[in-house]
């Protein structure tokens, strides 16, 4: 059963409360973009603006509305409906979608534009960025509040359309445009699975509408299937192994960019869609279990990488994957506790994290450039503030008391100790590498003396770089002393994945229950791993270098490099000569169609029939015998001349054929235009030169040739034998779309089907032709403009 809060006001304001943050978030891409294109010193306000505005009103919605929804039909053919719901868990990652993207567009003003002038790029190009950022944040707040599938697939590939471009920010270097495009993959392909496990859904049950699905879907092996496939999508988006090996690359893109898609928004959608779906998921044992598997591996591999890396963006990318790790094991624990603590993890994680990446950006443009932490150290004293705010990020990260991070590991304690067996040491183990791995990285950065002609060179960073790192430092303390609300969020986003309502409480507890024993284990043990370094240092890197020969981007790689070779030689075979290019369409074209036919026999009968022959068939028979006789007899001719008179014959006998069957109209039609062509043939022989023709009349083929020529022609004509064969072997529908057009004809306001078909039908399709004309010219005056076609 559905879990749904009562709310306390229906109506409008209701309508409200969902569609204000919806249209605010995605109006704030287009705003920029405009403002921007008028005068670029306007992005930035109303950027920032349209971002706090988005995240008020999500506030708004929640907090003071309790939530909204809108359901209006979208494709009724399809069953396909406009709804969305601001439920806790659309409000818990619509507010880190527009809190935490402002925070980042904030900081962005003034870290893209020293980035701009770094790369001597116009300060211009800050709008573009903005656009983008913003972009994803309003696809963000439409995915997690959309409520049918297939709008959160739409919703999804926006957001993955966005991230390519972000990732590709700096798109005169290569390793961004090549981390771009391996994003764009990864979560793009396995955004199919999301699509195949809607359908596969929607043909079972009817429907698209996950609280309508959530009502009626039976356990079993079509269910698990299906939820397994948008499991996969959500796994591959939050990073999660086998598919972690993007993330890291993508740290190629600006820092902005990481501290949001990489901390709160992009690798979260995935974990929200496993929470989205999560009523379908715990229906399986083995989906939960699934999870567990996935999610430990992730927890270990990102947490030993992390500890082995020496670039700080990629040491904290490899601990998202961690992080993320937890959020899927405990989602495979299940249970109210499991549940709640996912909800919980990813809203600490996400406020933590994104300081963390922020200071990594700051602390790089601070000491010129810098980004190894083994050439970094002692910068607090040169930068008291950025250590303090970035301190107490680490100290959450890394769940020590009076942070909103010690909170997450109780939970998560809770959550595996409900479970029992293994699964208690399993969490403590990922708790022991979070606290190691966060450890080295403030330290390395802040303390020490390691690197003294680093710190000879520091700058004092711009307090708009510091700011929003001051307060996500404040609300990660703030969430140490008054949880509450965030506890109450994370309940409520909780209840809407499990089910029912959940409460699920956070406190400090001077005892010794077990969550605080294996708390106080994680401190003893991560200070162990700490000052134990040197004796497994070498096993960690190992284990990196053992990844990065045989690891899945390897597989990745390998894959890519055949199917680029395979695509190559296909491409050189179709472009060779006309008649490659004619085989490489017509066999592939043959073998689906012919696997299709033979997929589609159904048991006990055939798809192909043979009818009896009448005496008032003969002459039409005849007829075809002649077609057929002259389409042979094509392939016969050398002379031109000969060739197009027994060519146009085909024509002219499949216009008798027409007439024959009572299309009077088609059949003058048919004749017309073997005339034209005819006549455009015989026109163009006039023009050739005379040597040209009698070369190609000489012209032969070897044996080789000729065999493959006369297969050719076998294939495709078996091709066009079955499909023609199959097709007419059908019983006609009992009803046709016909009858559909005629009964739909006075809600379109025309007097006949023919009006009706020409002005919406054949209008629309105009205008989509003409769209893509407008699109062309406009492309073609752009590198006009821009000087790239001379």
């Amino acid at each position: 059963m559905r879990f749904r809060p009562a709310r306390p006001q229906e109506g409008l304001l209701t309508t409200l409360a969902v569609g204000l943050p919806l249209v605010l978030a995605l109006l704030a891409a287009p705003l920029t973009a405009l403002a921007g294109s008028l005068d670029h010193r306007l992005t930035v306000p109303v950027s920032v603006g349209s971002a706090l505005a988005a995240f008020l009103a999500v506030v708004w919605g929640w907090g003071v509305m309790g939530g909204g929804s809108i359901d209006l039909p979208w494709s009724p053919t399809w069953n396909l409906r406009l709804a969305f719901e601001l439920d806790g868990l659309g409000a818990l990652y619509a507010m880190l979608a527009t809190g935490i993207g402002a925070c980042v567009v904030f900081y962005s003003s003034k870290y893209l534009a020293l980035h701009l002038e770094h790369q001597g790029r116009s300060p211009a190009e800050a709008t573009k960025f903005h656009a983008l950022i913003l972009m994803f944040m309003g696809s963000m707040v439409g995915l997690v509040t959309a409520q049918d599938l297939f709008l959160i697939f739409v919703f999804w590939d926006l957001t993955a359309i966005a991230s390519y471009f972000l990732i590709g920010y700096d798109v005169h270097e290569r390793e961004s445009r090549y981390s771009a495009l391996m994003a764009m993959l990864v979560t793009g392909v396995t955004a199919v699975l999301l699509l195949v496990g809607a359908v596969m859904l929607y043909v079972r049950y009817g429907t698209f509408l996950l609280p309508e699905l959530e009502q009626v879907v039976q356990p079993g092996p079509h269910l698990t299937v299906a939820a397994a496939l948008i499991a996969v999508a959500g796994l591959a988006k939050s990073a999660q192994v086998p598919f972690h090996f993007w993330l890291p690359r993508a740290m190629a893109a600006p820092t902005p960019v990481s501290a949001y898609l990489h901390s709160a928004a992009m690798v979260a959608a995935g974990v929200f869609l496993i929470g989205r779906v999560y009523p379908l998921i715990q229906t399986s044992q083995l989906l939960l279990d699934a999870l567990i598997v996935i999610g430990f591996s992730s927890m270990v591999v990102g947490g030993v990488l992390a500890l082995s890396r020496d670039v700080l963006k990629q040491l904290l990318a490899y601990s998202t994957i961690s992080q993320y790790g937890y959020v899927v094991f405990m989602f495979g624990l299940g249970g109210s506790y499991g549940v709640a603590a996912a909800s919980f993890y990813v809203l600490a994680h996400a406020l933590v994290k994104s300081a963390l990446f922020l200071t990594a950006g700051t602390v790089t443009e601070a000491t010129g450039g810098e980004y190894r932490l083994s050439k970094l150290g002692g910068l607090a004293g040169k930068m008291p503030v950025l250590a303090a705010a970035s301190g107490v990020a680490a100290a959450g990260l890394g769940a020590l008391p009076l942070t909103i991070g010690f909170f997450k590991d109780e939970l998560l304690f809770a959550a595996s100790l409900e479970r029992g067996g293994v699964f208690p040491f399993m969490a403590l183990l990922g708790a022991v590498l979070t606290l190691s791995y966060m450890w080295r990285f403030w330290s390395g950065v802040f303390l020490g003396s390691t690197a003294q002609e680093t710190v000879k060179s520091v700058v004092k960073p711009p307090a708009v770089m510091v700011a929003p790192i001051v307060l996500l430092g404040v609300l990660t303390l703030g969430g140490g002393v008054f949880v509450g609300p965030f506890v109450g969020l994370a309940n409520a986003a909780a209840g809407v994945s499990f089910g029912e309502a959940v409460s699920v409480e956070a406190a400090y507890h001077l005892d010794t229950r077990p969550e605080n024993l294996l708390a106080g284990a994680t401190f003893a043990l991560a200070a162990l791993v700490v000052v134990t370094r040197r004796f497994w240092s070498g096993a960690a890197e190992g284990f990196a270098k053992v990844g990065e020969l045989a690891g899945p981007e390897r597989l990745y790689a390998a894959s890519l490099h055949g199917m680029n070779n395979v695509s190559d030689s296909v491409h050189d075979i179709e472009v060779d000569t006309l008649r490659s290019r004619v085989s490489a369409i017509l066999i592939p074209a043959a073998l689906l169609v012919g696997a299709g036919f033979l997929a589609s026999v159904p048991s006990g009968g055939s798809v192909y029939s043979v009818g009896g022959v009448r005496g008032v068939d003969l002459p039409l028979l005849l007829v075809l015998l002649l077609v057929a006789a002259a389409a042979v007899a094509v392939t016969i001719p050398r002379n031109h001349l000969t060739l197009v008179l027994v060519m146009g014959s085909v024509g002219f006998g499949l216009a008798v054929v027409y007439a024959f069957l009572g299309a009077p109209d088609v059949a003058l039609v048919a004749v017309l235009v073997e005339i034209m062509l005819t006549l455009l043939f015989l026109g163009i022989l006039a023009l050739m030169p005379k040597e040209v023709l009698e070369r190609t009349e000489k012209a032969s083929l070897n044996r080789a040739s000729r065999l493959r020529a006369y297969s050719i022609g076998v294939v495709s004509g078996l091709f066009a034998l079955f499909v023609v064969w199959g097709a007419l072997s059908q019983p006609a529908p009992p009803e046709s779309i016909a009858d559909e057009h005629i009964r739909l004809t006075p809600d379109a306001h025309g007097y006949d089907i023919v009006t009706v078909i020409l002005a919406d039908f054949r209008g629309l399709d105009t205008l989509g032709e003409i769209m893509v004309i407008g699109i062309a010219v406009i492309g073609i005056s752009a590198l006009l403009l821009r000087g790239r076609l001379r």
